[in-house]
C-alpha cells in the first residue's frame, strides 16, 4: 500500500472512530486525537509511523465495534501507537489524559517491552512475566485481544516467521481470553483467521462445503423458524429470530471430536430467539418463549442448557435447547433478551452499560486466580501452569453451597481436595473428606451441582503427590506444589544430618566429589533424592557404608583409563544419544540460534532435510520432531506456546543420521545379500542392523543405516525398490 493510501484509510479509519464513539469524547479530547493524527500528513513522516497509527486507528475502531469498553481504551491504544511512531513522548502523554488512561498506557507499555524480549511466547518465564502484567487490568487485555484481531486481518503484510507467531498466539492465548471474557464474535474471528493461516487446506475445504450447502441450509432455516415465528407474534411477544452457521473452527473441532465428516455434522448452525423484553420479565419470557419451541418441536431432555438461573462466570446468560425439527434433523435453539445477547457478543465489556442492573462478574476473582498460580510456580513448574491456565479458560462449571449456604464455583471435576483449598489452603492440606448433605465421602469425590459441603480434617494429615491427580483447580495444584516442596526441602534437611551424623559416629570422613559419583552410581539424580530416601527410611545406612567405602577406595586408587568400543557398541550408543550442541551447526533453532542442545525424537526420527519443529520438553530440552510426526497435531493444539521454529543449517557430513527403512517381498534366495551389498556400495551410507521376519513365502526386514540427510535415504528407497523380488520399501 501506497503512502497516500495509508494516509487516507488512516484518515477514514479515524473519522469512523469519532462517529462510533458518538459523545464519549470532549471536545478538547477530541482535539488532541486530531492533533496526534494530523501528523500523518507530514510528507516526510516515515511509513512505519504510518503502519502505526493504521494500526492505532484500525484497533480502536473494533474497540468501539466488538466491544465498547470506554474512551479511556481508544485514547490509551492511539496514544501508545504514537509514541512508538515517535510523535509524541510517554510524559507529554501522561500530562494530558486522566489517570486511568495513563494506567492502561502503562500497562501496554509494560506488555510491549516484555513481548520484544526474545520468544516471549515460549519462554516460559517472559510468558509469565506477561501473564502477571495482563492481570493488572482486564482493560489491557481487551486492548490486546483486539490489537491482535487487527494483525490477523491484516497478517499479509508480515515477515513469514511474523506471520507464524501471530497466528500462534492467537489460537492458543488469545482465543481464549477472549472466550473466557465473554467476546465471542471476537473468539470467533481469532480462531477462523488463525486457522486460515495454519491450516489453510482444512478451512479452504471446510468454507467451500459450506458455500455449496447455504441455499439448502437457508431453506431449511426459513422452513423452521416461519411456524415458531407465528407463534410466538400471536403470543404477543415483541422478539427477532435469525439462524446463525456455526464458524469454520467450530466445525473443526466438531469433526475431530467426533472423528466423522463435514457430511455427517448436522449442527451446522443454531437459531436464535431475540427478545426485547424489560428485566424484572426476562426469565419468565425466556422460559414461555421455551414452552412454545418445545411444544412445536420434540425437545432432547439431556441437552437443555439454563444459563439464566445461574449465568456463566464471564456474565453469558441464555437458555439453550436442541429439538428435533423438520426431516427429523436435530436444531439447537438459543433463546436471550436484547441485553443477553449484546452480553454475550461484547462479554464483559456490556457489563459497563448494565452495571446498575446487574452487576455480578467474578473476572476479578479469574484474575487473581491466575496471578496466585503465576507467582507460586518454580521456573520448572511454569509449563504445567501454562497448561492449567489455558485450560481453566474453557473449563464447564459446577456451583456448590458452603455450609453457611455461600455459593462456590468450579469446573467440572472438581473434588472435595478443591472445595477445602478454595476455602483455605490449611482447611486444604488438613482434608482428610468430607460430607456432602451430611454423607461423609472421601476426598477424590467429585461435587455436584446443589451439593452442600462440609470438609473433614485431622491435623495429623499431609499432602502426598497423588493429590495433584484428584484436584482440578489451579489454586489447588498450585498450593499443593508448594506444600510438597516445603515437606521435601525440610525431608532433605532431616536425612542430610542423619546420614552426616551417622558417617561421624563411624569416623568416617566424606569426600563430596565422590559421595556425588556413588550417588549417581546407585540410581540417583541428585544428592537431595538420596537425602530424601534417607530421611524416609527407605535405605539401608549400615549397606551404604560398605559399598561407598568401597567406591572410595577404587576411586582414590584407580588411575584415568581410556577405554575403546566395539563399532557396534558404539552405534548403540550413538542410537541411544542424540544430544547435540550445535556446534557442527546443523540445526538453527529459532531466530537464528545456534549451540543449542537439541534432541532429535525418537516417535518420528528426524533426519537432515526432513520439514522440522521443535518442542521445548518439560526439562527444558529441546525435541526436533517431523512436520509430519504423528504427534505434531496434539503438540501444536495443547501446547503451542513450547513450539518453536526449527532448521537445517549448512551441509550434513558424516553420517550422523540414523535412518529406519521397512522393507516387504518375495522371500527368495539371496535377496537380503542383494539389498545388503547395494547398500554397502552407497557413498557416505553405512549398514547398522538388519532385522528379518519370513512368512508364507513373505519376508519383511526392518534396516537401519547411517547417512547424512533425507535425500540420500530417498535416494536408498528408490535404490531397493528396483532389486528384484521387493514389493516394497517405506520409511519408518
Amino acid at each position: 500500500m501506497e503512502k497516500e493510501e495509508k494516509r487516507k484509510e488512516i484518515a477514514e479509519k479515524f473519522r469512523q472512530v469519532l462517529e462510533t464513539a458518538e459523545d464519549k469524547f470532549t471536545p478538547e479530547e477530541i482535539d488532541r486525537l486530531r492533533t496526534i493524527f494530523q501528523h500523518t500528513e507530514d510528507a516526510e513522516v516515515p511509513e512505519s509511523a504510518l503502519d502505526s497509527m493504521l494500526r492505532a486507528a484500525s484497533t480502536a475502531l473494533i474497540l468501539e465495534q466488538e466491544v465498547n469498553l470506554g474512551k479511556q481504551v481508544v485514547e490509551a491504544k492511539i496514544m501508545f501507537e504514537a509514541v512508538r511512531a515517535g510523535f509524541t513522548t510517554l510524559e507529554e502523554v501522561n500530562k494530558q489524559v486522566d489517570e486511568l488512561t495513563s494506567k492502561l498506557l502503562d500497562g501496554l507499555v509494560k506488555t510491549e517491552e516484555l513481548s520484544n524480549q526474545h520468544n516471549t511466547s515460549f519462554e516460559s518465564d517472559n510468558f509469565r512475566q506477561l501473564l502477571l502484567a495482563l492481570a493488572h487490568d482486564v482493560r489491557v487485555i481487551v486492548i490486546l485481544i483486539c490489537d491482535r484481531l487487527y494483525l490477523l486481518q491484516n497478517i499479509a503484510s508480515y515477515r513469514p516467521e511474523e506471520q507464524d507467531q501471530i497466528a500462534k498466539e492467537a489460537s492458543f492465548l488469545y482465543a481464549p481470553l477472549a472466550h473466557r471474557m465473554g467476546l465471542y464474535h471476537v473468539k470467533s474471528l481469532l480462531e477462523d483467521l488463525s486457522m486460515k493461516f495454519l491450516h489453510y487446506d482444512i478451512y479452504k475445504e471446510i468454507a467451500g462445503k459450506l458455500n455449496q450447502t447455504k441455499r439448502a441450509r437457508d431453506a431449511y432455516i426459513a422452513a423452521f423458524i416461519e411456524p415458531v415465528q407465528k407463534k410466538l407474534e400471536a403470543a404477543g411477544f415483541k422478539f427477532s429470530m435469525k439462524g446463525r452457521t456455526k464458524s469454520i473452527f467450530s466445525i473443526w473441532n466438531k469433526i475431530k471430536k467426533q472423528n466423522t465428516t463435514f457430511e455427517h455434522i448436522y449442527d451446522l448452525f443454531a437459531i436464535r430467539i431475540i427478545i426485547d423484553a424489560p428485566y424484572e420479565q426476562e426469565k419468565s419470557l425466556c422460559w414461555q418463549a421455551y414452552s412454545i419451541v418445545t411444544d412445536m418441536y420434540q425437545p432432547n431432555p439431556k441437552r437443555l442448557r439454563d444459563w439464566l438461573s445461574i449465568p456463566k462466570s464471564n456474565g453469558y446468560e441464555s437458555l439453550h435447547t436442541t429439538v428435533m425439527g423438520p426431516q427429523g434433523r436435530w436444531v439447537e435453539v438459543q433463546i436471550r433478551t436484547q441485553r443477553m445477547d449484546e452480553i454475550a457478543e461484547k462479554g464483559l465489556a456490556a457489563h459497563f452499560k448494565y452495571k446498575g442492573v446487574k452487576s455480578e462478574n467474578d473476572f476479578d476473582q479469574f484474575l487473581a486466580n491466575v496471578r496466585e498460580l503465576l507467582e507460586h510456580q518454580d521456573d520448572n513448574d511454569v509449563n504445567s501452569a501454562m497448561d492449567e491456565f489455558k485450560l481453566s479458560l474453557y473449563d464447564k462449571e459446577v456451583f456448590v453451597f458452603t455450609p453457611t449456604g455461600e455459593l462456590r464455583k468450579f469446573p467440572k471435576g472438581a473434588t472435595i481436595l478443591d472445595f477445602a483449598f478454595q476455602i483455605h489452603s490449611r482447611l486444604g492440606a488438613q482434608c482428610v473428606g468430607g460430607r456432602i448433605n451430611g454423607k461423609n465421602v472421601p476426598i477424590r469425590h467429585m461435587l455436584n451441582n446443589g451439593d452442600q459441603v462440609e470438609i473433614v480434617t485431622s491435623s495429623a494429615q499431609k499432602p502426598t503427590k497423588e493429590w495433584l491427580n484428584i484436584v482440578q483447580t489451579s489454586k489447588a495444584k498450585s498450593k499443593i506444589r508448594q506444600l510438597l516442596r516445603e515437606q521435601e526441602s525440610a525431608n532433605t534437611e532431616i536425612g542430610k544430618e542423619t546420614f552426616q551424623r551417622r558417617f561421624r559416629n563411624w569416623k568416617i570422613e566424606l569426600d563430596d566429589a565422590i559421595l556425588a559419583k556413588y550417588i549417581k552410581r546407585v540410581g540417583y539424580n541428585n544428592i537431595m533424592e538420596f537425602y530424601t530416601d534417607v530421611a524416609n527410611e527407605k535405605c539401608d545406612l549400615a549397606k551404604i557404608r560398605e559399598e561407598y567405602l568401597e567406591f572410595y577406595r577404587k576411586e582414590k586408587h584407580l588411575d584415568e583409563v581410556t577405554t575403546t568400543q566395539s563399532a557396534s557398541n558404539f552405534e548403540q550408543k550413538s542410537n541411544n544419544n542424540f544430544d547435540k550442541t550445535g556446534g557442527d551447526d546443523v540445526l538453527v533453532i529459532d531466530q537464528d540460534l545456534k549451540g543449542i542442545q537439541y534432541e532429535l525424537a525418537r516417535c518420528c526420527n528426524p533426519i537432515y532435510g526432513d520439514p522440522i519443529f521443535g518442542f521445548v520438553s518439560s526439562q527444558g530440552k529441546i525435541k526436533v520432531h517431523k512436520d509430519s510426526c504423528p504427534n505434531a497435531p496434539q503438540l501444536i493444539s495443547r501446547f503451542g506456546y513450547r513450539v518453536v521454529r526449527a532448521r537445517w543449517s549448512g551441509k550434513s557430513v558424516g553420517g550422523q543420521f540414523i535412518g529406519t527403512i521397512r522393507v516387504v517381498g518375495k522371500d527368495d534366495i539371496g535377496i537380503m545379500t542383494n539389498i545388503s551389498s547395494l547398500i554397502q556400495r552407497e557413498p557416505d551410507v553405512s549398514l547398522r542392523s538388519i532385522s528379518v521376519d519370513s512368512v508364507d513365502g513373505l519376508f519383511q526386514g526392518h534396516i537401519s543405516v547411517r547417512l547424512n540427510d533425507a535425500e540420500s535415504l530417498e535416494s536408498l528407497i528408490q535404490k531397493i525398490k528396483s532389486v528384484k523380488g521387493v514389493t516394497s520399501v517405506s520409511r519408518i
